[in-house]
């Protein structure tokens, strides 16, 4: 049993140094709650229709909006790096409307990882 509870706090501690793959997973499974929980006080959404910067709960609306009209299939990532402490994540969002191409841009606040910037693009 102990074991067990210094592997699941590894694991925690691993999924807490890369937050971006916690948006990801968010992402795919749709949970805009979760993927909210790493909104900055602000964030630049870009959607194909609209494009604006929200407070946390707006943009927390406009997202829960696109992917509730949106239905996500799978998102697979085609490019993932770091850069001077930001983070960021590049993929395709297949949607039961549509391919996406959606971007995210994360960057340390605080020593906490955030969402600054959602891309949704329409693929080309």
């Amino acid at each position: 049993m102990f074991f067990l509870a210094i592997s699941f706090t590894g694991l925690q501690s691993f999924s807490k140094a890369d937050p971006i793959n916690d948006v990801i997973d968010a992402i795919k499974k749709s949970n805009i709650s979760l993927l909210a929980s790493y909104f900055d006080q602000t964030v630049e959404v870009a959607l194909p229709d609209k494009s604006n910067n929200y407070r946390k709960a707006q943009a927390e609306v406009v997202i829960k909006d696109f992917f509730s009209n949106n239905p996500v299939k799978s998102f697979n990532i085609e490019h993932k790096g770091n850069n001077n402490g930001s983070q960021y994540c590049i993929g395709h969002l297949v949607t039961s409307k549509g391919v996406f191409r959606l971007t995210i841009f994360m960057k340390q606040k605080s020593g906490i990882a955030l969402v600054q910037e959602i891309r949704i693009e329409n693929e080309r």
